[in-house]
């Protein structure tokens, strides 16, 4: 995919005002001009077209990646991150599935930014757990939700109706509070001179956009389908121990499904490691598949 052509995003706030500057100049694309372009990528490996698509899009990239200036990290490299999520979308973009390639981008954009901040982050300050991921990405919106403006410290309320929300020990919003801490003021200037645009005409809603949910709802079907397809590899009593052990939202306990199949625990055990192995290579070699450039 040609990509020479696409501004050069450099360090410091001024490199940064100028990129943005130089991104709106691109067009927009019509509904059918994007139509005709993806079929011409997609159908003739048109890489002139596949990099129109792109340029198109960059502001997106841009009003998203600014959502994540919070952590720590050059917004420079994060919007590059988010412009590398947005090729590999126009990559996979399938025009004839009726839907825009902004409704379908922005799942990529994201996934690829997210990624790069957990590949930034040290284990030792983000945390190791699912919960404290979750709390990773999540903090900010749930302190809008509680009116928890700023970065000081969160009242008592605050701190339990987030860990509610959340599903998160209390300890660990204050903990993550604390380590995200720092984040610049929306109101300040993106120039130096004061002067210009502020960070806050950039970012975007808090709320899902109803692209966003048809993107995510997209991927989890896509998901689902390769892990019902991984599980026809399973016998009956291997699926029914994988469903029970690693499916429902109240796992089965191992002493449970003992008594169930008259087998000892730490054989129930061994039937869910193999099976867990079984479905986790069918569902590995599945994505692998479906990332492949469709034939020309």
């Amino acid at each position: 995919m040609a990509t020479n052509t696409m501004p050069a995003l450099h360090a410091g706030g001024t490199g940064l005002t100028r990129y943005l500057a130089e991104i709106r100049k691109f067009p927009m694309l019509t509904p059918d001009e994007e139509f005709m372009l993806a079929k011409r990528w997609t159908e003739h490996g048109d890489t002139a077209a596949a990099h129109k698509m792109v340029t198109s899009h960059l502001r997106l990239v841009a009003r998203i990646a600014m959502g994540y200036r919070g952590y720590g990290l050059p917004i420079g490299e994060v919007i590059s991150e988010g412009n590398v999520g947005l090729m590999q979308a126009v990559k996979r973009f399938e025009p004839d599935k009726g839907f825009r390639l902004a409704t379908y981008a922005m799942w990529w954009i994201r996934a690829s930014i997210q990624e790069y901040i957990l590949r930034s982050w040290s284990l030792v300050k983000m945390g190791t757990t699912a919960s404290q991921k979750k709390l990773f990405f999540n903090l900010r919106k749930a302190k809008n939700a509680v009116q928890a403006l700023g970065d000081g410290d969160l009242r008592p309320d605050q701190v339990t109706a987030i860990a509610t929300k959340l599903s998160v020990p209390e300890a660990d919003v204050i903990s993550m509070n604390q380590r995200l801490a720092g984040d610049l003021s929306v109101n300040s200037p993106m120039r130096n001179d004061g002067e210009g645009a502020e960070w806050q005409d950039w970012l975007v809603d808090d709320k899902d956009s109803q692209e966003t949910v048809l993107a995510d709802s997209e991927e989890l079907k896509r998901r689902k389908s390769f892990l019902r397809s991984a599980m026809s590899g399973l016998n009956d009593r291997e699926r029914e121990i994988f469903e029970a052990r690693r499916l429902r939202d109240e796992p089965a306990t191992l002493e449970e499904l003992s008594e169930t199949h008259g087998v000892s625990r730490e054989r129930i055990r061994q039937i869910e490691v193999r099976a867990f192995e079984k479905v986790q290579k069918a569902v590995q070699t599945a994505n692998r598949v479906a990332e492949l450039p469709a034939p020309h």
